[in-house]
């Protein structure tokens, strides 16, 4: 992957604002280890946050229900900010306000104001209620963020909009769509924030966007008050595709736009290490996009890195195993393209020897913050599960002695435990210990119940797997009062 530029060059990105997204609706870090990682963010390139609460924020009054056991205090958030600051990074708070809401709707005090009552992902927009809910959670996030230049308002993914009883008496209206619809709750939430807030600019997801003719799009007055967020992932991303949609959202009258990218948790809904070489595709394209365009007409970019697909699915990779990702990108994006001397550079601000961006592994061990993470998360990932099936699977003394069959019958030939339990004690203590490890190091940046969650996805069913052979060997040799026989 070598760069069109001579990187030698100072940089001159075409990207003048490099946010980088937390995702806090799952295993959100400690505030320790941000004030760890945000150094880092700057010197890579990064000049600010997109910061997506979720449960994490610590909401009040009526709406402390939302709140995660592990919320951030007020106090925790004014230190984010501060920390943030310190080192040149912008902090631009995001709360979904109509889609994604199921860190809201999940709960039974709230669940009259779904879209569709089984579904806890989008907000009805027609009860006066919702938007009060809204205008509510806008209110307090923004209290504890005075002076915001944006404030991002989600809007992605509004699944099922339309489906609700109300929404379908309100379609049969003559001249009433489903985009009508989406445009009216944007526009109210949106004009909500700009009343508040005049000198805050509201954002969106571009997503529900993407289909509204050009022409409902332009009356709707939604172009003069947010600016899209135009997100896309994938490592072949369509340039002109995307240069056609600026054009058009130009065209509707949205005076600025942004692109967003990801550097991790988009390529996998349980991944647990990151494929660079995806991320690193998909930013080189977006810088394709980026020279494609006149010039400024993107804001910046979002390097978005997501920690669920939503709040009820499991956890992807954990932000410590991004971040070489995340430096690969930033550095991309501030330089036009990653030479080798870019290379050389990620690895000196990473601490690492050899970074292998085709690979999931890289020779030596890194020094940046989180990085004993990487290291034994990868060592899970290629060995835990991979061990023990080998043992259980295709060692011929399990296979051909200790068969499923052999397991429920409690059966063993005496001579075959001196060939089985040995291994798999032996086993299970090698990956006892390193889990030790790798548990104290998630304690140190992470809450326990992100801990307990992360083990539990990944780490416990190989375990448990061994420990019930070793329980099956033990009860087939314990003294029985008759002899068994097949």
């Amino acid at each position: 992957m070598s760069s069109t530029k001579n990187s030698e060059m100072s940089s001159s990105s075409l990207f003048k604002k490099r946010f980088v997204h937390l995702d806090l609706k799952g295993a959100p870090p400690k505030v320790s280890y941000l004030s760890e990682v945000f150094p880092l963010f700057h010197a890579l390139g990064a000049n600010g946050l997109l910061v997506e609460y979720e449960d994490m924020f610590p909401y009040e009054g009526q709406l402390q229900l939302l709140r995660a056991k592990h919320a951030y205090s007020p106090s925790e958030i004014n230190e984010i900010l501060h920390l943030a600051a310190q080192h040149g990074l912008e902090v631009v708070p995001l709360v979904q306000t109509f889609g994604h809401m199921e860190f809201v709707l999940k709960h039974q005090a709230l669940a009259h104001l779904r879209e569709v009552a089984v579904f806890p992902n989008t907000l009805n927009p027609h009860e006066a209620e919702s938007l009060a809910l809204v205008g509510t959670m806008v209110d307090q996030v923004l209290k504890l963020h005075p002076g915001s230049r944006w404030f991002h308002m989600g809007c992605d993914e509004v699944y099922y909009l339309g489906e609700g009883e109300a929404s379908r008496q309100w379609l049969q209206q003559e001249h009433n769509t489903k985009a009508k619809l989406c445009l009216s709750h944007m526009k109210a939430v949106a004009s909500y924030v700009r009343g508040r807030y005049p000198t805050t600019t509201p954002l969106v997801w571009d997503d529900m966007l993407r289909d509204i003719p050009e022409d409902q799009l332009s009356v709707s007055g939604v172009p003069q008050l947010v600016e899209p967020v135009l997100w896309d992932y994938r490592a072949n991303l369509d340039v002109q595709a995307k240069a056609l949609l600026m054009e058009k959202y130009r065209k509707c009258g949205f005076p600025q736009l942004w692109a967003a990218s990801a550097f991790k948790g988009s390529t996998g809904v349980s991944q647990a290490l990151t494929p660079i070489e995806h991320h690193l595709r998909n930013h080189l394209q977006w810088l394709q996009v980026a020279a494609s365009t006149p010039a400024d007409s993107l804001q910046g970019i979002v390097l978005t890195g997501w920690q669920r697909y939503d709040h009820l699915s499991v956890l992807c990779e954990l932000l410590p195993v991004g971040i070489p990702s995340l430096a690969v990108c930033l550095q991309s994006l501030l330089y036009g393209g990653f030479a080798e001397d870019i290379k050389a550079r990620v690895e000196n601000f990473l601490g690492i020897p050899s970074l292998d961006v085709t690979n999931f592994t890289s020779e030596g061990a890194a020094s940046f913050p989180g990085s004993d993470i990487l290291a034994l998360i990868t060592q899970v990932s290629f060995h835990l599960r991979s061990s023990v099936d080998a043992l259980l699977e295709r060692d011929r003394y399990v296979t051909g002695w200790f068969s499923p069959y052999h397991r429920r019958r409690k059966l063993v030939h005496p001579v075959m435990l001196q060939h089985i339990q040995p291994q798999a004690l032996s086993l299970l203590a090698r990956w006892d210990t390193l889990v030790r490890e790798l548990e104290a190091a998630l304690q140190r940046v992470f809450y326990p119940d992100a801990v307990e969650e992360w083990l539990e996805e990944n780490v416990q069913p190989s375990l448990r797997r061994l420990q019930d052979l070793l329980q099956d060997l033990h009860e087939a040799t314990s003294p029985t009062d008759g002899a068994q026989g097949p």
